[in-house]
């Protein structure tokens, strides 16, 4: 009997006995799963690159505890502090009140101020001078003491608390770390408790866009709390008995840290004040680098020296000029003598 053989099938004929078993349905669908998964591999390539660590490490972030900052260093706090005081003055033939305090203490408006008008102001002026201003006899000596002074801060903010209610902001599910977006807004005014010295701290009233944080540095020149005096309520000394801790004074000039505040409330648009009519005010100092050092003006004393300036008012502001008026704190006598 003679074997049959039947011969192979070629490669074609192979792939034509494949497709034929296939069902046609997925012959209709495997061009479409080919033409969506090569961009969908694509696409996840590219995701899993650089979105999806992206995402992770945006949630590690929030996740992560709060940093610590590192300030930059605060400067060394004074051994003193600014001293309110009086200069001595001895009555020439033909002075009176008001001609001494305009040309000793460039009190332009002392006529304004202390108006017989008001004899509760004159009674004011004659128990600061301690002579009555009517019976002034040459050789009398009169203790002057500078009108609406101000006086050079600088220190720690350790508290800020807003001078007017704010809104509620609801408290976000996640921890932020950066804290700094939460600083109370102070351009309607905050109360900066502030350390001057390891000991003293006083409140100072702010207000300012700059942000402002615990722990910031501040420079400022404020007004000194003045002695109230019943009726009086323009009254310009202050107290040479008030101790500046605890004390509350309105700020300008500002400055938080590196930054300076151009925009903030200028020394002249504090109330009561006569530095537009004086052309300028009298500033309360001690030198040194928490202190008046950091303005720079042209002073040569020692560190550590209690000063009373005359602030000349210029395009920029108030700042002491070389040759305007400078006394020193004499320890021995309790005054301002001439530097």
């Amino acid at each position: 009997m003679v074997r049959r053989f039947r011969p192979r099938s070629t490669p074609g004929e192979n792939a034509q006995i494949m497709v034929r078993s296939l069902p046609w349905r997925l012959l209709l669908v495997l061009p479409v799963l080919i033409i969506v998964a090569i961009p969908t591999y694509v696409i996840a390539a590219l995701l899993g690159g650089n979105v999806v660590p992206g995402m992770a490490q945006m949630f590690y972030k929030l996740s992560a505890p709060v940093p610590l900052t590192t300030p930059t260093p605060y400067p060394t706090f004074p051994t003193l502090l600014p001293q309110i005081g009086s200069v001595l003055y001895t009555v020439q033939d033909g002075d009176s009140c008001d001609s001494i305090l305009a040309y000793e203490m460039h009190m332009n408006t002392s006529g304004q101020i202390f108006s017989d008008v008001k004899p509760e102001t004159v009674a004011a002026l004659n128990a600061q001078l301690g002579q009555n201003c009517g019976r002034l006899q040459p050789g009398l000596v009169l203790p002057l003491a500078p009108h609406y002074p101000l006086v050079a801060i600088g220190g720690i903010v350790l508290r800020i608390d807003p001078t007017s209610p704010q809104q509620v902001i609801p408290t976000p599910l996640i921890t932020i770390p950066d804290q700094k977006q939460y600083a109370p807004n102070c351009e309607d005014g905050c109360l900066l408790t502030v350390r001057i010295t390891p000991e003293i701290q006083i409140h100072l009233i702010v207000k300012s866009s700059l942000s402002i944080y615990p722990n910031s540095w501040v420079w400022a020149l404020a007004q000194l709390a003045r002695k109230p005096v019943h009726g009086f309520d323009t009254y310009p000394y202050a107290d040479p008995k008030a101790a500046l801790n605890t004390m509350k004074l309105s700020a300008c000039d500002l400055q938080v840290d590196d930054v300076h505040d151009d925009d903030a409330l200028s020394c002249s648009q504090m109330k009561p004040n006569t530095v537009n009519a004086d052309g300028g005010s009298w500033l309360f100092a001690v030198t040194g680098p928490a202190g008046l050092d950091h303005w720079h003006y042209p002073i040569n004393v020692p560190q550590g020296t209690r000063v009373l300036l005359w602030l000349s008012k210029g395009k920029n502001g108030l700042s002491y000029q070389k040759g305007d008026p400078a006394y020193r704190y004499d320890d021995a006598t309790h005054v301002y003598v001439k530097i």
